[in-house]
């Protein structure tokens, strides 16, 4: 079966982890590990602006003077959401993350954002997507299928 993102997002829930622009880098930070997650979604108004990332906070940790604790997310999350829609396929997806060098997109759907997904779940989906496609071709070249082959050419 050919995966989309609807279909990885099924699997996975479609939970996102949400924080307010007024939080502190190190509210996003707690709340991150809290739910073993490498981003949050940054809102204003119950409205999705930006993203804060493991990968952001290890770009703003080397600025002079950083401090997480008052550090607010608006100043340091990334606002060039990337999206893919909730039919692309797996394969798709993971061409997106290696093409743009991210690791997280937003799922859209009738232009509501519905999810977020991992390189991880996409991975994952492609892997699990390979193993079916095996299988399948296991059982096409097996002796049984030979000889079950066999016996309805035989009928015929």
């Amino acid at each position: 079966m050919i995966r989309t993102a609807k279909d990885i997002l099924d699997d996975k829930g479609g939970h996102m982890v949400t924080i307010s622009t007024d939080a502190t880098v190190y509210q996003a930070l707690t709340l991150m590990t809290q739910n073993r997650v490498g981003s949050v979604v940054v809102t204003e108004d119950e409205k999705i602006v930006g993203i804060y990332t493991e990968r952001d906070l290890m770009f703003h940790v080397l600025e002079e003077g950083f401090d997480s604790k008052t550090a607010r997310i608006r100043d340091h999350m990334s606002e060039n959401l990337i999206t893919a829609n909730v039919a692309d396929q797996a394969l798709d997806l993971y061409d997106k993350f290696l093409g743009r060098r991210i690791r997280h997109l937003l799922i859209e759907e009738n232009g509501d954002y519905i999810g977020l997904l991992s390189v991880g779940d996409v991975m994952k989906a492609n892997l699990q997507q390979k193993i079916e496609e095996l299988e399948e071709l296991n059982h096409l070249v097996s002796l049984e299928y030979y000889e079950n082959w066999k016996e309805i050419q035989a009928e015929r």
